[in-house]
């Protein structure tokens, strides 16, 4: 059986699921491979996730931390520099997934700390989960991703991630929190490349063989066609945006001049329909925002635009669209 080991040298989130991407439909079918890479700060969704819903865009473009979207399910997760990241690959009719978590257990164990598989996604030490994982299927091969917390900053999680209200009741954001522990807990020697030599090592010594180390870096983006074509879908606006499921945001409010009850139906991130009742006596107002809002970017930056370009043309109208403006732009970020 041949292996493979590919690691990043780029925290770039976008090129390392890209490369993800590129392992999973380019690389031979017929190779057990070992991806390791670590992002900067980044909120990565679901392919299946809203953005607005699942993370603080506003504060995360402030702050300048990544949005990616997976390829895969699941919910949105936290990376940070102090996460290392792991990618099996292996061909469907030789793939175990058991000995994917042995071979980190091993791993682990090098460096004197005693990992445990916990269910069917999860590793912990002790009482503590240290590690999440995901799986993905084809007709081929198989694929298992996770991630490994070695030193992450765990207050970062609620600066960035918007839990939905129904898993915060399911789960209870204190005994999620307490449970979970990063890898210098248990050993403060422990670095991202630390841990990566251990699962190196671990890897060649489970399947009996030893193979060079491939570094990848923003060099093989030129070098591999289909790789780039991955990074340019994975960094596109529509990707991460554009893809996300229909939905509708309902807010309303009381202004001096009335009240407005806003539904905004929203599809593939543009605003396709716009429904405002009111009982402002500008009727003329009413219909300007709605005409504006329809068939814009479901961004604050497109938002915004609309709107001030309405308060130079509509100067007789300036301060309630700006009033508006403000409100709506408000509910976007929270």
């Amino acid at each position: 059986m041949k292996l493979r080991i590919l690691k990043s040298e780029v925290t770039n989130p976008w090129f390392n699921l890209a490369t993800e991407d590129w392992i999973f439909q380019e690389l031979d079918s017929d190779t057990h491979i070992l991806f390791l890479w670590r992002n900067a700060e980044t909120v990565v969704i679901g392919r299946s996730q809203n953005p607005w819903v699942e993370c603080k865009t506003d504060k995360m473009e402030q702050d300048g931390v990544y949005l990616a979207r997976r390829q895969s399910g699941g919910g949105a997760v936290f990376h940070d520099l102090g996460n290392t990241n792991f990618t099996f690959l292996s061909p469907k009719e030789d793939y175990n997934q058991d000995a994917n978590f042995q071979i980190i257990v091993n791993a682990l164990k090098k460096l004197g700390i005693e990992a445990t598989q916990s269910g069917r996604n999860d590793m912990q030490v002790g009482e503590r989960k240290i590690s999440g994982s995901a799986f993905k299927h084809a007709i081929d091969r198989s694929f298992h991703h996770g991630t490994l917390l070695v030193n992450a900053n765990m207050q970062k999680l609620g600066d960035y991630l918007n839990p939905h209200p129904l898993k915060l009741q399911a789960k209870g954001i204190k005994s999620v929190r307490s449970r979970v522990a990063n890898l210098v807990d248990f050993n403060d020697t422990v670095t991202h490349e630390s841990l990566s030599e251990a699962i190196i090592e671990a890897f060649c010594e489970y399947y009996g063989q030893t193979v060079e180390v491939e570094e990848l870096d923003e060099a093989s983006l030129k070098s591999e066609p289909h790789l780039n074509k991955y990074y340019e879908q994975m960094a596109d606006w529509d990707w991460r945006f554009g893809k996300t499921p229909a939905f509708s945001h309902h807010i309303e409010t009381r202004f001096d001049w009335g009240i407005v009850d806003l539904h905004l139906d929203v599809q593939q991130a543009v605003i396709t329909e716009v429904v405002i009742f009111s009982d402002a006596l500008n009727v003329e107002l009413i219909d300007e925002l709605k005409q504006t809002l329809t068939d814009t970017k479901y961004t604050i930056a497109e938002v915004q635009a609309k709107l001030q370009a309405l308060k130079r043309e509509r100067t007789d109208l300036a301060d309630q669209v700006a009033d508006f403006e403000q409100w709506l732009v408000g509910q976007m970020t929270t």
